[in-house]
């Protein structure tokens, strides 16, 4: 007793502290979110910045959201010394916002360099905005050097707010722009330079007219996808609703089903056998060979596949004849579950809670991390444009400077010198810790998606729970099952539901270091190694997914008796290996009926839309023609996704019900008799398969 006691107590205290341990990594989560936002600027990926540190679509850049660069060339790290030292980290060249990008070929040619007057020669919404082309004394040639207009320009388009060149446009370059001081002789050469200096951002494909296209085809056939998707919403609930009278004739079907294919196959490899008998087909006429097609051929191999298939087949009736109760008792327990959500049914939107949950779960880790990643202040240094001049060659890129302040005249040997966005602060004391903090924000969030759905599993458990337990049903059932269990969970459980989801936790966390270290040490790995990892991997993957199938079973005992973590886990482990078959039995006919149900929603929505997006269904009128579309199947896949998410909800549920009453059940069978002092709670249908009654009245109307 006294052990007992201290025991007991040992897991309260481990709930105690693990509930405060909880709400400490919250609140630690909440500070480095406020952290991240006081420090962070997301603006550094949002949008781009000039040369002189003002971000483009923002402030007194408002109306000029796209960053164009003078010199694309000296992008090209393959030819340009200063843009190869700063790594890629910025284009040595002036950069300016411009309300849009330019669309043709322009270039200044010999001509220009005597126009006196310069808004002729140049654009002026293009220069910098410290010069005048309408009183500017300075000359053409110096404009050009100093980069304060640029010389040229191709079509660009915008892409992430920055204006790079049109690929297609690049074939078409003038035969001028050969003559272009500061350009290659060669049209090609240009080109490829042009190429290299965007990068792999120009790879030919243009990503923003096939988001403009496919958000045409949304914008044209949104209505048309929303019904898909109430469709499949329909579907769904009639099927779970269908099953308290369809669930015997589909399991029988199913199984018979697959005792039948299991018959055609026993008959097809008998056939084979005899026809390749009567050939005096032999192995011993081939003998070993690569060629595995060969071995079809002879009548040895379909004699194999024959005792095979028919042992499972006998295997399977064997199974079927033993595990007959069973199964009634499964096709019972699949009716009821049925029964109890046409009673529960606000139990059907608890998913969309959970999918609320989750989404605040995802958008909060995402806003951190992206904080966090932006919280560096911004470093310019000191760069020449034309490191071919003068005293420029001594500039390297290693001076900061500030650009509201800089002045190219405190480098009278360099006029090309400018103050240019380098990269973001990585040396602060936030800087060195951001590692740690983003590692924090990966754990914190592994922890709040496992409690968000251990909530979710023990809220359902809890409604299912007080259907089952309720004598009379349906006027013993409590007023709001759903909000009385979320309520239930929040002011009692919340130790026990983080304790369990941090135990999952540690387990992905590990899952994940794993991962990492197999993508890190992939080719410098010999077989062993290989193998060690890949058993590795495959224990902590059973490992989590018992511990899924542990905790799931524990949160439904936590709902019906309220004990802690520990004490209900080992009750239901318990419970669940006194009857591991009825647990098997249960487990795979409901799989096999879920799974059905989602192929039937997701199949017959997903043709039904390819026959509606494709043309085949016309509809009268001019209400909607597919003729329109871009890419039909854009909204084909949204709506076979969108299905699969809502059964996806739907079937949990159904699938949680299942699992809660199957544990009801058995602690019924454990702890009642049928006598006037332990009355059964189950349903007569499941009593009339045990053989089973009360000796109580009537409890029910039914």
């Amino acid at each position: 007793p006294g052990f007992k006691k201290t025991l007991l107590l040992s897991n309260r205290c481990t709930d105690i502290i693990c509930c405060i341990l909880f709400m400490a990594v919250i609140l630690g989560y909440m500070a480095v979110g406020i952290l991240a936002w006081l420090y962070g600027d997301p603006r550094h990926v949002l949008y781009a910045r000039n040369s002189t540190g003002w971000y483009c679509g923002t402030g007194p850049n408002k109306d000029k959201p796209n960053l164009f660069y003078f010199d694309i060339l000296k992008c090209a790290t393959s030819i340009n010394i200063m843009a190869t030292a700063l790594n890629g980290l910025q284009c040595p060249t002036t950069q300016v916002c411009v309300e849009s990008c330019p669309s043709t070929f322009w270039a200044v040619g010999l001509k220009a360099f005597s126009e006196e007057d310069k808004a002729k020669v140049f654009n002026q919404s293009l220069c910098v905005p410290s010069i005048n082309l309408e009183n500017t004394k300075f000359t053409v040639k110096q404009i050009i050097d100093n980069e304060l207009c640029p010389f040229f320009h191709i079509p660009t388009t915008p892409v992430l707010g920055r204006c790079l060149p049109d690929v297609t446009a690049l074939e078409g370059i003038p035969s001028e722009f050969s003559n272009v001081p500061g350009l290659p002789t060669s049209i090609n050469d240009t080109a490829n330079l042009i190429k290299n200096g965007t990068g792999d951002i120009l790879n030919g494909f243009n990503a923003r007219d096939v988001g403009v296209r496919i958000f045409e085809d949304f914008a044209s056939s949104w209505p048309w996808i929303l019904l898909g998707l109430l469709i499949a919403m329909v579907v769904s609930l009639l099927f779970l609703l269908l099953l308290r009278f369809t669930a015997p004739v589909l399991v029988w079907v199913l199984i018979l089903g697959v005792l039948g294919v299991g018959a055609y196959g026993i008959w097809h490899c008998y056939w084979e056998y005899d026809n390749h008998k009567q050939m005096s087909a032999s192995i011993n006429d081939i003998g070993f060979t690569t060629n595995f097609s060969v071995y079809l051929q002879v009548q040895e191999t379909w004699l194999a596949f024959l005792i095979i298939i028919s042992v499972v087949e006998a295997i399977l009736i064997l199974t079927l004849i033993f595990l007959r109760t069973r199964i009634l008792i499964a096709i019972a327990l699949i009716q009821e579950s049925s029964k109890a959500v046409s009673h529960i049914m606000s139990a059907l939107l608890y998913p969309v809670v959970t999918f609320v949950l989750l989404l605040i779960c995802v958008a909060y880790w995402g806003a951190t991390a992206l904080y966090l990643a932006t919280s560096g202040g911004p470093i310019h240094r000191v760069v020449a444009l034309n490191s071919t001049t003068g005293d420029c060659m001594s500039i390297n890129g290693t001076v900061d400077c500030d650009p509201q302040n800089f002045s190219s005249s405190d480098y009278p040997g360099c006029p090309s010198a400018r103050c240019i966005f380098i990269k973001y602060d990585d040396e602060s004391l936030l800087q060195k810790n951001l590692f740690n903090l983003q590692i924090y924000n990966a754990v914190a969030f592994l922890w709040c998606v496992n409690f968000v759905i251990a909530l979710g599993q023990c809220t359902l458990a809890g409604a299912f729970a007080s259907y089952y337990w309720a004598f009379n049903k349906p006027d013993d059932i409590p007023m709001f099952p759903v909000s009385g269990g979320f309520i239930r969970s929040l002011r009692y459980h919340v130790g026990s539901l983080a304790f369990g989801s941090l135990i999952l936790t540690l387990v992905q966390i590990v899952r994940i270091l794993l991962e990492y270290i197999d993508h890190k040490t992939r080719e410098a790995q010999n077989p062993v190694a290989r193998f060690i990892l890949c058993c590795m991997k495959c224990c902590l993957w059973c490992l989590e997914k018992f511990i899924k199938f542990l905790n799931r079973n524990a949160y439904i005992m936590i709902a019906i008796y309220g004990k802690n973590f520990c004490v209900s886990a080992k009750n239901a482990f318990s419970l669940l290996m006194r009857n591991v078959v009825r647990v098997v039995v249960l487990d795979k006919v409901t799989d096999l009926l879920l799974f059905f149900g989602k192929l039937l929603v997701v199949g017959g929505v997903g043709v039904l839309s390819f026959f509606f997006f494709s043309g085949r269904i016309p509809l009268p009128g001019s209400t909607f023609r597919s003729e329109t579309l871009n890419y039909y199947w854009m909204p084909i896949i949204t709506v076979v996704f969108g299905s699969y998410l809502i059964a996806l909800g739907f079937f949990s549920v159904y699938s949680m019900c299942v699992d809660t009453l199957f544990l009801c059940f058995l602690e019924d069978l454990e702890r009642n008799d049928g006598s006037l002092q332990k009355p059964y709670f189950m349903s007569k249908n499941l009593m009339k398969i045990l053989s089973k009654s009360n000796k109580a009245p009537k409890r029910d109307k039914r």
